[in-house]
């Protein structure tokens, strides 16, 4: 470890592993909870940990997990550090997510019901009229177990004081929890040691708790519930997420032409006829879903599933028009929406935000756009972010430009340094900027989050942007237990062999062939930012 250590660098902000930013305490000083990571490596020379970053790598290619840039299809890069959270932590953010999950569930409710958050005056009428993700189609539909949000994911970020911030709210179609999956299976055949020592809270449990959401969220009347998981299809850069999810919970994947509704229930095609479906867990966009209620040139969806879902003949989860809850403008008053929904003071803080739409907001933020970052209220995967210290005087005249046409279309943040984690660079470790992403499931009696989530880390030097589609890559995320695991199995109950490595299934994603008719259509909702893409 020394040597993979040797000249870490002072960076700029809160390193995870060191405790406290440059400059605040000993150099020497580390967090508790990388010992068993430190003791590991401290045993792998540069170029043993090369070889086994490469054979992490060598494994996602194996599985085929890849994400689109541009039309390409990338392997995403998989750093062999992991970034550990002590169970204490853990205990005060989980809870947390939690708050603002159910927040978002009794907004949604109350959005397209009485919106009675308007008449009160919590919320301006038009904050939700002018979302281009609220659907008045959506309007009436109840859902069976009261629950919108089945899945959601949380952006969160440590401060430059280590403090936890909720940097934005993903209700509509949050994925990259394949790679949380993954990442776990990956780093437990590579790195052995390191779990046989530690007690890492296992992350296996959440296609069984998704599942039984789904299963809990069936139309009344069902005892035995049909699942699927409707998939745009291959050309999806989520597609190997959406099979791998419906492969792990049991459950069939289907296309939008794979369905049909009739008489007001919805039915999957099949070799044997039809069969009847209970439970949509839909990752195609709002507007591709049904041609007759949004684009009629929908390939992707399937026509009357809204009408079908309205007659309370299919649960469509996440249910359409969540979108609105992930409005970034909307996240400016969830600290206000915590506080009128639940009575209580937000557990997380959010990131400071000025509303451009506010004249003077609009005019702080215009002097000051060199030191701050905006960022579209309705953009995902990193995309149209303006960073201020970073952006060419072009650029920024160009921002305030459009910043002045469209002030509800924008939001603006302070620069906010990211806390790093350790990073494999070359030979050496070195700090890069990190943020995550926990996911919860909601099945109507209790929000559960997966223990640690996805991190996302910037694989460049001072870059803040994390995301993939940016260049980004991926850590696996450690939630520390109280409890260790029985001897002889991984934290993820599997069955350990003489060499340590974990006896598990592999993911075999298969699908009949590609329909060059409808890719398209998914590229084109890629490039409308259906899925909030990690």
């Amino acid at each position: 470890m020394a040597d993979l250590l040797e000249g870490y660098p002072a960076g700029a902000a809160w390193d995870e592993m060191r405790g406290h930013a440059p400059g605040a305490g000993s150099e020497d000083q580390w967090r508790s909870q990388y010992d068993s990571v430190r003791a590991t490596m401290s045993k792998l020379s540069p170029a043993e940990m090369r070889a086994r970053a490469d054979a992490l790598a060598h494994s996602y290619l194996a599985q085929g997990i890849t994400f689109d840039i541009g039309g390409e299809e990338r392997p995403f890069p998989l750093d062999p550090v992991p970034r550990v959270i002590d169970v204490d932590e853990w205990s005060t953010l989980a809870p947390g997510i939690a708050q603002r999950v159910r927040t978002l569930e009794a907004l949604l409710d109350d959005i397209y019901g009485r919106q009675k958050v308007v008449s009160d005056g919590v919320i301006p009428r038009a904050l939700i009229t002018s979302s281009a993700h609220f659907h008045r189609q959506a309007r009436g539909i109840v859902p069976a177990n009261g629950v919108r949000v089945h899945v959601s994911g949380i952006d969160v970020i440590r401060d430059s004081e280590g403090g936890w911030r909720v940097l934005e709210d993903n209700a509509r179609i949050p994925s990259g929890v394949s790679y949380v999956l993954s990442n776990r299976r990956a780093m437990a055949q590579t790195f052995p040691e390191m779990f046989a020592s530690t007690r890492v809270q296992p992350v296996s449990d959440y296609p069984r708790r998704l599942l039984a959401a789904l299963t809990a969220a069936a139309p009344s009347g069902v005892d035995d519930p049909v699942v699927v998981v409707l998939t745009p299809g291959v050309f999806n850069s989520a597609y190997f997420e959406h099979s791998l999810l419906a492969r792990l919970m049991g459950v069939e994947l289907v296309e939008g032409r794979d369905l049909v509704v009739s008489g007001g229930r919805v039915y999957m095609r099949t070799t044997e006829g039809r069969r009847r479906v209970d439970v949509i867990y839909k990752r195609v966009d709002d507007e591709f879903v049904d041609p007759v209620a949004f684009r009629a040139d929908s390939l992707l969806g399937c026509p009357g599933l809204l009408g079908a879902a309205r007659l309370g003949n299919v649960t469509i989860a996440n249910a359409v028009g969540n979108g609105v809850a992930d409005d970034k403008l909307m996240y400016t008053y969830l600290p206000d929406l915590i506080r009128y929904y639940l009575g209580e003071e937000p557990l997380i803080q959010n990131v400071d935000t000025w509303r451009l739409e506010e004249p003077d907001a609009l005019t702080e933020v215009l002097d000051r756009l060199e030191e701050l970052v905006v960022k579209p209220v309705d953009g995902s995967g990193g995309k149209g972010i303006i960073i201020g210290p970073a952006a060419s005087r072009e650029e920024l005249d160009e921002a305030r430009t459009r910043l002045r046409l469209d002030p509800r279309g924008w939001i603006a943040q302070p620069v906010v340094q990211l806390s790093t984690v350790p990073t494999l660079a070359g030979d050496r470790l070195r700090p890069r900027h990190v943020d995550l992403r926990p996911f919860a499931v909601n099945d109507g009696e209790d929000v559960w989050v997966l223990p640690g989530g996805l991190t996302r880390v910037a694989l460049q030097e001072g870059q803040l942007v994390v995301n993939s589609s940016q260049g980004g890559g991926s850590k696996d995320t450690w939630v520390m237990s109280r409890t260790r695991w029985p001897q002889g199995t991984s934290s993820e109950g599997d069955t350990l062999l003489p060499d340590g490595s974990a006896r598990q299934g592999q993911p075999v994603d298969t699908h009949p062939d590609g329909r060059k008719s409808v890719s398209q259509q998914q590229q084109q909702q890629q490039q409308q930012g259906a899925e909030e893409s990690c």
